[in-house]
């Protein structure tokens, strides 16, 4: 299992990785992302829209949990389970259509959820660290295969 990791001084940074990152992503990946909150998640996921080709504004679906969007070069849908009070709740959402589905899914938090992830997927780890700044964030991707 081999860790990328990028560190990035300001919020723009974090959204060109994100935005590189959905410029090479295919259809039926599934990304996800663990951080802190205020950490840059969303941001990072905006990048990744604006590279999948979605010019919709992208926020996080907290209360809505899912967040679909059509228009880019692959439908891109964005999960914020933070909210999930129970793995059962992503049955009630479909979450294996969007999952191996024909678009990319990132899903927010999804550590909370780890047992239903795919048994390929990528995870996206974002890290603040205040001794050096306060916009610096180490972002370590690594590829995952569930046995």
């Amino acid at each position: 299992m081999t860790v990328k990791t990028v560190e990035t001084g300001n919020a723009e940074e974090t959204f060109a990785l994100g935005r590189r990152i959905g410029e090479q992503a295919s259809a039926g990946e599934v990304y996800t992302l663990v951080g802190d909150l205020g950490v840059g998640k969303t941001v990072f996921t905006q990048g990744m829209a604006k590279g999948l080709g979605i010019e919709d504004t992208v926020n996080s679906p907290t209360f809505t949990i899912l967040q679909v969007y059509g228009e880019g070069r692959l439908p891109f849908y964005h999960f914020d389970v933070y909210r999930i009070g129970d793995v059962g709740e992503m049955d009630e959402i479909g979450y294996e259509e969007y999952f191996y589905g024909d678009g990319v899914c990132m899903v927010e938090w999804a550590d909370l959820i780890e047992e239903i992830l795919p048994e390929h997927y990528f995870r996206i780890t974002i890290c603040k660290d205040l001794s050096k700044g306060m916009d610096f964030r180490k972002i370590s991707m690594e590829e995952r295969h569930r046995i």
